[in-house]
Order: C-alpha cells, then sequence, then structure tokens
C-alpha cells in the first residue's frame, strides 16, 4: 500500500458523496430524522436556533472574504519557452504570461498561495520547467509554493526523470495533457503508462487527467489500476458548458448525460478527486456566467462531496473566455448558499490538505 492510500484512506471513506435527503437508504434517513427531532427539542427548549435563511445570508457574506488557493496556475515565457500548442491559438494566449502579471490578474482576490500546473512545453525543456518552478518556489517570494510539472508517463525513461524530483516538496505531482488531437483513445491504459501511474502513487505523487469528455471512462478504468495513486481530474472533465444549456446549440459538443454518468464514476473511486476550473474558457457567449457554468460545478460538486473538489484558477487558459477575476466571481456566486465550510474546504481547504503545501 503507498503512502497515498494509508494516509488517505480512512478520509475517503468518510467523504463519499451522499444523495439528497429523498434518496437517502433507510440508515440515513433514521440518522435525519433523528437529528431533525433533536432540533425541535432544542427549539422547544429555549436554545437559539439559525434558521436556513441566516445560515444561506452568513454563507453569502462570508463567500468573497474566503481565500483562494489556485491549484491551476500556468506561467510561460514566450522568450525562452517553446509551447508547440500556441502555434494557432487565438491570439489573447500568444504573450508572455509570468509572474508579475499573474499578480496583477488576481490583485485583490484574496489569493494566498498557488499550484504551478505545466503547460505542456516542449519535451526538449521538460527539465528546464520543472527546475525553473522549483527556483520559483524554493525562493518563496511569491504565491507559487508547490508545482505539478510536465512528463512522459509512456516512456520508459520516465521513471528515471520523475526520481529525480520525487524528494522534491514543491514537486506535487505529474501531468501529460490527453486530449491532444495525436492522442489516441485509451492512450492512458498503455502497459507502461500504467506502470508509470503506479509508480506516482508509490513516490507519493498524484497525476492530474486533462482529457476529452467523452473519454473520462478511460479516467475512470486508470483510476481502478493503480488505487495507491492520486488523479485529479481537471476542469471538471473538460465539459463544454454548452452542452447543458436548456436549449443546446446543435451538434451538441459532448454527451452530456454520459459525462454526468462519467463523473459520477470518477468519484465512486477514491483515489479521484475534482479540480473546479477550466470551464469559463469555452463559457457560452452573452450568457452570465454563473448560470452557464453553474449546471457543471453543481454537478462535479455534488458528484465528489465537499471533501474531494479543489479550486483551479486556470490563467491565463481562462482568458478566452473570461478573466480570473470573472471566473472568481462566477464560482462564488454558484456556491454561495452551500455551507461556509464547504465553501472553505472547496476554494483552500482541501488543497491545503491534499496537495500537502508548506503552512
Amino acid at each position: 500500500m503507498s503512502s497515498y492510500e494509508t494516509d488517505q484512506s480512512e478520509l475517503f471513506k468518510k467523504s463519499q458523496p451522499v444523495t439528497s435527503v429523498y434518496g437517502m437508504d433507510r440508515s440515513t434517513r433514521r440518522g435525519f430524522l433523528t437529528q431533525s427531532a433533536l432540533l425541535a427539542g432544542a427549539i422547544s427548549s429555549g436554545f437559539s436556533v439559525v434558521s436556513g435563511q441566516e445560515k444561506s445570508q452568513a454563507a453569502k457574506s462570508a463567500a468573497p472574504s474566503i481565500p483562494l488557493i489556485d491549484t491551476h496556475q500556468h506561467l510561460w515565457d514566450l522568450k525562452t519557452q517553446n509551447l508547440p500548442w500556441l502555434k494557432g491559438s487565438p491570439e489573447v494566449l500568444n504573450h508572455t504570461y509570468w509572474l508579475k502579471e499573474y499578480a496583477a490578474a488576481t490583485e485583490g482576490l484574496n489569493v494566498i498561495k498557488a499550484v504551478y500546473m505545466e503547460v505542456d512545453i516542449d519535451p526538449a525543456q521538460q527539465v528546464m520547467e520543472a527546475d525553473t518552478l522549483l527556483e520559483i518556489c524554493q525562493a518563496k517570494k511569491t504565491p507559487t509554493v508547490a508545482a505539478v510539472i510536465s512528463g512522459r508517463p509512456d516512456s520508459e525513461g520516465f521513471a528515471a526523470y520523475i526520481r529525480k524530483y520525487a524528494g522534491k516538496p514543491e514537486i506535487r505531482g505529474v501531468r501529460q495533457v490527453l486530449h491532444g488531437e495525436s492522442t489516441e483513445k485509451g492512450y492512458c491504459l498503455r502497459p507502461q503508462f500504467v506502470k508509470s501511474m503506479s509508480l506516482l502513487g508509490e513516490l507519493g505523487l498524484s497525476y492530474d487527467l486533462c482529457m476529452r469528455p467523452g473519454e473520462l471512462s478511460d479516467g475512470v478504468a486508470l483510476a481502478k489500476k493503480c488505487p495507491g495513486t492520486m488523479f485529479i481530474v481537471d476542469h471538471c472533465g473538460n465539459a463544454d458548458p454548452g452542452a447543458f444549456l436548456a436549449k443546446p446549440s446543435a451538434p451538441l459538443p459532448h454527451d452530456p448525460k454520459q459525462w454526468k454518468s462519467d463523473i459520477q464514476a470518477l468519484a465512486a473511486c477514491s483515489n479521484v478527486i475534482c479540480k473546479i476550473s477550466g470551464i469559463i474558457a469555452s463559457a457560452p457567449k452573452d450568457i452570465p456566467f454563473a448560470e452557464s457554468l453553474a449546471p457543471v460545478v453543481n454537478h462535479c460538486l455534488d458528484s465528489f462531496g465537499p471533501d474531494r473538489v479543489v479550486f483551479g484558477g486556470d490563467w491565463p487558459v481562462c482568458l478566452l473566455g473570461g478573466s480570473f477575476k470573472d471566473w472568481v466571481m462566477a464560482l462564488r456566486t454558484i456556491i454561495a448558499d452551500r455551507p461556509v465550510m464547504d465553501q472553505e474546504k472547496l476554494l483552500h481547504r482541501n488543497a491545503q490538505r491534499l496537495y500537502r503545501l508548506p503552512a
């Protein structure tokens, strides 16, 4: 059993997603009724009870002040780094976005820490990328305190590469984007890839699943093959918010029913968490962000439960749809009626714990 599996197994048992009151099993419903009876007794005994409306109002009042840990911070310097995927990308992305620009984008939003996310750099520059981020994190002069670095798990040389960084507390995981045109379905289930995923778990490192929404079932299969490794579903499984509109445009970008089912299947795997991020980049035009993004966000939150979700900014890729602030404000609006503690878990507490960030 890996160190991750040992440390997290009990937590995940407690944090499995729950259904609504109407879908409770008998034991859960009995507990609910018992709590209701106790609550009624407290009222008759003269104890002060906060109403649901008051709790909701308190949650809304607290939301703007809740700190953020951004678990999906991109940085790139086009003077020194080669990002092949930027060729042909929208002009807004074809600029240098470094620490100074990140500070400006997040100003006033109470971002207290950030976890760098690899940027699909030219594989020849992977070591340079990792070493640069190590220097930034170790300098402790910016919010960036940890990093998820690039890697090619299907390569036989991956083990030697990642072992060099496994002892660095600033390196928390690995990602290889799986939704590129050249990446075929089932790529992450190749024997060498699976072997590398198991190694990550042994080393106490995570893997970010960034894949096409129609292929999330591959992520389910991978998570089951590697129960000792923590997998993080990026960008709500890359759902397209347009697929969930009351009147979506045809053809649908993907099957929304299948996505919902696959998210629930991922949530059923105790070694998988979900990153609430990225979806503003493909938000429909002329519809308020909170309105168009809510169906995706709420399904992920309800499926994974409050203990296995983290916030990610996805800046500057988010600029394809809106600013970092647009995304934060929309998300705060969407979650405003949820308990304050659940909001805190999503926005910073879970990230601090799951990424084992410095205090």
